[in-house]
């Protein structure tokens, strides 16, 4: 559901589902999701910087899903479900550190926010019918009871920062 949730923010071109994190070669979404990996289900995001900002991003990221649930999203439980940022460079990654330490002080949590941060290294791009999964499944439960509310969640949340023609989208 963090793919239907970038899909709809102003500035990103492009969203790609995909595995990320772990050391197997060619993963399958079939490994990924029953834990045979050590990676973890993730989406690569490529976005104009002129328009959005990384910054701009992690907060969406961040205020979009429980970044304080270990190794779980939802009714996904499992290290493949961990919530993690990979970072591509050092301004990255003193951004999401900072943004962490920010959020933690801030008192916003009732716990501590346990995102890893980690380098990028390899992105495995997930099978076709695991892109756009939100948009071609609209009537799937998990869509419906997950998914949706992490939408208007971000539309609630960021109403300037929503691509016009998702604006009015139930």
């Amino acid at each position: 559901c963090t793919e239907a949730v970038f899909e709809r923010v102003e500035g990103v071109n492009d969203v790609v589902s995909g595995y990320t994190g772990g050391e197997e070669e060619n993963p399958t979404y079939y490994q990924v999701s029953y834990g045979e990996t050590s990676h973890a289900e993730g989406i690569q995001i490529y976005y104009d910087p002129e328009v959005i900002t990384y910054q701009e991003l992690l907060d969406i990221f961040f205020a979009t899903h429980d970044p304080t649930q270990l190794n779980r999203q939802g009714p996904d439980v499992g290290a493949q479900y961990r919530t993690a940022v990979f970072y591509h460079n050092k301004e990255q990654k003193e951004a999401v550190e900072a943004t962490i330490k920010k959020l933690n002080d801030s008192g916003k949590y009732d716990k501590p926010i346990v995102t890893e941060v980690n380098e990028f290294e390899k992105f495995w791009l997930a099978e076709d019918y695991h892109q756009n999964y939100y948009e071609l499944n609209r009537g799937n439960p998990y869509i419906i009871n997950i998914a949706v509310p992490k939408v208007k969640k971000f539309k609630k949340l960021f109403p300037d920062q929503v691509k016009e023609k998702y604006a009015v989208e139930n």
